[in-house]
């Protein structure tokens, strides 16, 4: 495994492990307007925006929603999840990642995040990984969520890369077709790592440690 000169990471799952919290964020909002919401459904919302999960979320509504009342319904709950999200501290970094990222800096690959979520300033402030990349590329700057490949695409352009310089890792099959539709080499992490489409299956993040010279 050589060649490449930068990676870009995929943020949720990847990187920390928030999905809980958007779990219990969506569920006490379905809850709220008596959507049936379960574990099944979540994972549904894996990799796709916000206003997608919503999306999917009010498909076993009773009745339909105009756009003003699903911008009031997503933004609700993007604020239960922040609440989570402040509670965070970088105890919370999964072990081996700042160690792992640390090693592929000091190797000379150019680091970057590639996130469809908005809140990945506030992510990566609370856990202390904010010097670790050299460009972030997230939601509030993108108008095509995963799987179009526009995030993964501007990740490569502030790291001054071409997409076949770049390895993306991802931990969903939305993020890995992403990855691929922009010409990018995906390696899979998670639920990701079964996916036939991707180059290279990791176990844990610190495998990038061997697979990179």
């Amino acid at each position: 495994m050589s060649g490449y000169k930068g990676i870009i990471f995929d943020l949720d799952g990847v990187l920390c492990h928030t999905d809980e919290y958007h779990y219990l964020a969506w569920k006490a909002l379905a809850d709220k307007i008596g959507v049936p919401f379960d574990r099944q459904v979540n994972e549904r919302l894996r990799g796709v925006s916000r206003m997608e999960s919503l999306d999917i979320i009010l498909e076993r509504a009773t009745r339909s929603y105009t756009d003003a009342e699903k911008a009031a319904l997503a933004t609700e709950k993007n604020e239960m999840y922040r609440g989570f999200l402040a509670k965070m501290t970088p105890d919370d970094l999964p072990t081996g990642v700042g160690e792992t990222l640390a090693t592929l800096r000091a190797r000379g690959y150019r680091l970057a995040i590639g996130s469809s979520s908005r809140n990945t300033p506030l992510i990566t402030e609370r856990l202390g990984i904010v010097s670790a990349f050299d460009a972030v590329a997230d939601g509030n700057e993108i108008t095509h969520s995963k799987p179009d490949p526009e995030v993964f695409l501007l990740a490569a352009e502030k790291l001054r890369l071409a997409p076949a310089d770049c390895l993306v890792v991802e931990d969903a099959e939305s993020g890995v077709s992403a990855a691929i539709a922009g010409g990018f080499t995906a390696a899979g992490i998670g639920s990701a790592k079964d996916d036939p489409r991707v180059t290279y299956r990791l176990d844990a993040l610190s495998d990038l440690t061997a697979l990179l010279p």
